[in-house]
């Protein structure tokens, strides 16, 4: 079985959803953090004094570590149908394989780790 991290990056006022989303497919395990970026809309364009400068989005990052693809799935699918409203700055979604994972506590390692 391959590990799989599910990395998404959303407007701030999805996570609720998102949240609820998670719980309804008993996905417990989540981190979010705060960040800030732009994607083909270059951000918010500010002007003062004649100049102009370009500020960036604040964003926020939601990282799921699956236990497989179909785990993955869910979670990607549960993340969209929370977060998706056709307008730019819906966000991303990244997935990439996970070559291990160890819990400090016990040792474990795999999906005994996330589980």
């Amino acid at each position: 079985m391959s590990l799989k991290k599910v990395e998404a990056i959303v407007r701030p006022g999805a996570m609720k959803q998102i949240l609820l989303a998670l719980d309804a497919i008993n996905y417990a395990g989540v981190t979010v953090s705060e960040v800030q970026g732009h994607g083909k809309q270059k951000g918010v364009k500010e002007h003062y004094r004649d100049k102009t400068t370009l500020s960036l989005i604040s964003k926020m990052k939601v990282e799921v570590v699956c236990s497989g693809e179909k785990e993955a799935e869910l979670a990607i699918e549960a993340i969209v149908n929370a977060t998706k409203t056709g307008e730019f700055g819906d966000g991303k979604i990244f997935v990439t394989d996970l070559k291990e994972v160890i819990r400090i506590r016990t040792g474990e390692t795999g999906t005994k780790a996330i589980n």
